[in-house]
């Protein structure tokens, strides 16, 4: 439970319950929650009238507006189902690593986003990739506020390790996943296959949102001299001498890459945003993500 609250702060997360969730599509869940399907139900909402035919069932009748017409309708309802979200958080190495964290800062948005999902009462599903994350790093879809503390514990328990070997976690999940949904992915994206992985998840009518987090170390590096770089994830160790030259071709490269995965996502409808560590967690949920149309 310590965990637990290190990683969410309990008042932090109670300013949480006036968000919700946006979808853009018309999702149909498989239970009834507290958002409009695009199918009509039983609800406390009125619709639509339809005209009765045999085999509908006629205590759906309005009897008041057959006593005008002198012909059955029944009365439509709007049904509020509930949407899946799924949060699929890089746990690898490489997230291990700046200051702020970018694998704490990446738990935490996922707890935050999780935690609005089942206070309206919405499923989540939450797969964490590579990492210590015990049962495969997979946590079985939880629904409603009773759902928050096993969603809130499981991610407390993940741990960087090892690889993400996205594109096959991602096309694991894509096929593996029931409902789709909203989609968020909390990456650094240090992975070269960075964008079969995305296409494999679009495979699925997932409404994908990419939290592309970064630390200000990877941003700005503060070298100098010569260095012997190491990847945490494995392959050789480089040699390098940090001068001006080197780490403005750093800044270009950098700058290179993320426009090629902004340009990339904006072309295949998924929502991209770019957000350093340095960026409070209140504002990326009170602001971004609200300007951004994932929250409302």
């Amino acid at each position: 439970m310590s965990e637990v609250a290190d990683l969410f702060d309990p008042a932090f997360l109670r300013t949480l319950d006036r968000l919700t969730l946006i979808t853009r599509r018309p999702l149909a869940g498989v239970m009834q929650g507290e958002r409009r399907s695009p199918r009509r139900g039983a609800s406390v909402e009125f619709a639509d009238y339809k005209p009765y035919v045999p085999g509908d069932d006629f205590r759906q009748i309005d009897w008041n507006l057959y006593a005008r017409l002198e012909r059955f309708f029944l009365k439509l309802f709007v049904a509020e189902e509930e949407v899946t979200l799924h949060l699929l958080v890089d746990a690898s190495a490489s997230m291990d690593w700046g200051h702020p964290n970018k694998l704490r800062y990446a738990l935490r948005a996922a707890g935050s986003l999780g935690y609005i999902a089942l206070a309206s009462l919405d499923r989540v599903a939450v797969q964490a990739f590579g990492g210590a994350a015990g049962a495969a790093g997979r946590q079985r879809p939880v629904r409603g506020r009773a759902g928050a503390l096993p969603l809130l514990n499981f991610l407390s328990r993940v741990r960087a390790a090892g690889s993400a070997a996205l594109l096959e976690s991602c096309r694991r999940y894509a096929q593996t996943a029931g409902v789709v949904g909203p989609l968020l992915l909390c990456s650094d994206l240090l992975d070269e296959r960075w964008r079969e992985a995305l296409a494999a998840l679009r495979r699925r009518p997932f409404e994908i949102t990419v939290l592309h987090i970064l630390s200000p170390d990877e941003l700005a590096p503060a070298f100098e001299g010569d260095l012997r770089l190491v990847d945490i994830e494995g392959g050789e160790p480089v040699e390098v001498s940090a001068d001006v030259d080197l780490l403005e071709r750093y800044q270009e490269r950098l700058a290179g890459w993320r426009s090629e995965i902004e340009t990339y996502c904006a072309g295949h409808d998924i929502n991209y945003i770019f957000v350093p560590t340095t960026i409070p967690l209140e504002e990326l949920l009170l602001d971004i993500l609200q300007r951004r149309g994932v929250l409302r």
